[in-house]
C-alpha cells in the first residue's frame, strides 16, 4: 500500500519543520511548496491525500482562495487551513469553501496530527464544498412563525412565494404544527388579502348539513328554509377558502369539492342556477393522503388538484433549537396575558424539555407553558413546577443516550452558543461543531423571536 502523500504550504520554518519531522516519523510521503502557484500546479499533476494550507509570503493570494481554487478542481483531497486570526466567519467561509479542518496559531501539533490521522483513516470523508442560495423572504405577519434555522426559513420563502400566486395550495404536517397559521400567511401576503378568508373545519362538518352550509340554500329548499342562505364558498367569494382537515372529508363531499375545483361554480340547495366563484382553496392535513388515496378512502383526482403548492411543516423534534426560543416567547405572553413577571425556566428545566420529542408540536409547548402558570409561586420555573404527567415522562427519556444532533443543541444552548466551549465540552473539534452545523442545518435564532416582553396575541408556529 503506498504511503499517504502530504503537501505543506507554510512560511514558518520552525512549524514546518516539527511538522515534518513527526509525519516522516509516521512514514508519510511529504512535498512542501513556498508559493500559491505551485501547490495549483501540484495538484494537477500528484496524486495528494492532504493539503496543510498555512501562510506564504504572497499578497495576492492566501488560503482560503486557494482552498477554494482546489475545491474547484478536486474535490477528494483533504484540505487543512492554518491561519493568524480565528472568528465563526471564517470558519464558516471555511466550511463552505471545503476545508475539512483547521486550526488558529499557535497550537499544539499533536492536535493537528490527530486531525491528519483522522482524515487519513478514510480518504472519503471530504467535507463536500457548499453554496447555497441566500434564503430571503418578505413575509408580512411572519413573527409567529419562530425560528430561523435553514429549514425555517426555507419554509418562510417558500409560503411568500405561493402567496403571491393564486395556485392551490395543500399543507401537510403533524397536529400542532401550525397549518392554520400558514393558511392566514399566505392568505395576508396574497393579492386576495383584502378579500374575505373563510375557514372550514371538514371534520367538523356533519355530513347532514355539508351542502347547506358548504354551498348555501335557496328559500322552500326544505323545511325550515324559511330564507336563501349563502353557503361558505360564496362567502369566500373572491377570497380565500381554507379547508382544514380535508383527510377526514368522506367521498361524497370529496366529489363535491373537486367539481367546485374543476367548473369554479356552485349550486345553492333548491337553486336553478349557478353562480361563478373565484375562490382561492387552501386545504391542510395531518393525514398521509397518499396513503388514504392507495386505500381507496380519499379521490385521487381531487388529490392531484389539490397537490399543486405543497407545504409541509417540520415536526417540533426536528427543529430542537427553536425550543428555548419558543419558551420564551410563551413567557412572554402569558406574563402578559397573566399580568406576572415569570423569568422563565432553569438550565436544567430547559435541558429536560430540549430533549422532550413533542408529540403534539407547538400547541403542546403552549399549552404547557399555560398550565405552568396557572400554579406558579416561583418567578423561576424549576422541574418540580412541571405538570406531574411531564415530570414522569421527562424523567424517562433522562437516561436515554442522545443522539448527535440533540448533542450538539444541547451543547450549544449550555454554552450560549460559544463555538469554541461547545466543542470542549463535547470534546469534538471546532470545525466538527462547524461541519455538524452545517449538516443538521442548525442556524442561531435572530434575537427579535424571543423578545419575551414583547406582547403579541398570534399563533405561533
Amino acid at each position: 500500500m503506498q504511503n499517504p502523500t502530504i503537501l505543506i504550504a507554510e512560511r514558518d520554518i520552525i512549524l514546518r519543520q516539527n511538522l515534518k519531522r513527526q509525519l516522516l516519523s509516521m512514514g508519510h510521503e511529504l512535498i512542501e511548496v513556498f508559493d500559491w502557484v505551485s501547490v495549483l500546479q501540484i495538484i494537477r499533476t500528484c496524486s495528494l491525500d492532504i493539503i496543510i494550507l498555512g501562510s506564504l509570503d504572497d499578497n495576492d493570494w492566501n488560503a482560503l482562495d486557494v482552498a477554494r481554487e482546489i475545491r474547484r478542481h478536486n474535490q477528494e483531497i483533504s484540505i487543512i487551513l492554518l491561519v493568524e486570526e480565528d472568528s465563526e466567519d471564517i470558519a464558516v467561509t471555511a466550511l463552505r469553501t471545503g476545508v475539512n479542518d483547521y486550526f488558529r496559531k499557535p497550537f499544539g501539533i499533536d492536535d493537528l496530527l490527530t486531525s491528519i490521522n483522522g482524515l487519513l483513516t478514510d480518504c472519503r470523508c471530504v467535507t463536500p464544498s457548499v453554496n447555497p442560495e441566500t434564503i430571503s423572504c418578505n413575509l408580512t405577519g411572519s413573527e409567529g412563525l419562530i425560528g430561523d434555522n435553514m429549514v425555517m426559513r426555507t419554509l418562510k420563502t417558500y409560503i411568500s412565494r405561493v402567496a403571491i400566486t393564486d395556485s392551490t395550495v395543500l399543507i401537510t404536517g403533524e397536529t400542532g404544527t401550525g397549518k392554520e397559521l400558514v393558511a392566514e400567511l399566505i392568505h395576508k401576503n396574497s393579492p386576495r388579502k383584502h378579500k374575505p378568508y373563510i375557514c372550514i373545519n371538514c371534520a367538523a362538518l356533519p355530513d347532514s348539513l355539508m351542502e347547506s352550509e358548504l354551498f348555501g340554500f335557496e328559500r322552500g329548499a326544505f323545511t325550515g328554509a324559511t330564507a336563501m342562505q349563502r353557503g361558505k364558498f360564496e362567502l369566500a367569494n373572491d377570497g380565500t377558502i381554507f379547508l382544514d382537515e380535508i383527510g377526514d372529508m368522506n367521498l361524497y363531499a370529496q366529489a363535491k369539492i373537486l367539481r367546485i375545483l374543476e367548473s369554479r361554480q356552485i349550486l345553492r340547495l333548491g337553486g336553478r342556477y349557478p353562480i361563478d366563484l373565484n375562490v382561492r382553496i387552501i386545504a391542510a392535513t395531518n393525514q398521509n393522503l397518499e396513503q388514504l388515496v392507495e386505500t381507496k378512502n380519499f379521490r385521487n383526482d381531487l388529490y392531484y388538484r389539490l397537490n399543486v403548492a405543497r407545504i409541509t411543516i417540520p415536526p417540533l423534534r426536528e427543529r430542537r433549537e427553536d425550543i428555548p426560543f419558543l419558551l420564551d416567547h410563551y413567557i412572554g405572553y402569558f406574563n402578559n396575558r397573566f399580568g406576572r413577571s415569570v423569568k422563565g425556566f432553569t438550565e436544567e428545566t430547559r435541558a429536560y424539555l430540549l430533549r422532550y420529542d413533542w408529540p403534539g408540536n407547538v400547541r403542546e409547548l403552549k399549552n404547557l407553558c399555560e398550565a405552568i402558570f396557572i400554579n406558579l409561586p416561583s418567578r423561576q420555573i424549576k422541574f418540580a413546577d412541571l405538570p406531574e404527567l411531564y415530570q414522569k415522562k421527562l424523567k424517562e427519556i433522562e437516561n436515554l443516550p442522545l443522539d448527535d444532533r440533540e448533542q450538539l443543541v444541547s451543547a450549544l444552548f449550555s454554552t450560549n452558543w460559544n463555538v469554541s466551549k461547545a466543542a470542549r465540552k463535547l470534546r469534538w473539534s471546532r470545525m466538527t461543531i462547524y461541519r455538524k452545523i452545517e449538516k443538521y442545518h442548525i442556524t442561531k435564532p435572530d434575537s427579535p423571536h424571543i423578545n419575551s416582553k414583547k406582547k403579541s396575541h398570534m399563533n405561533t408556529l
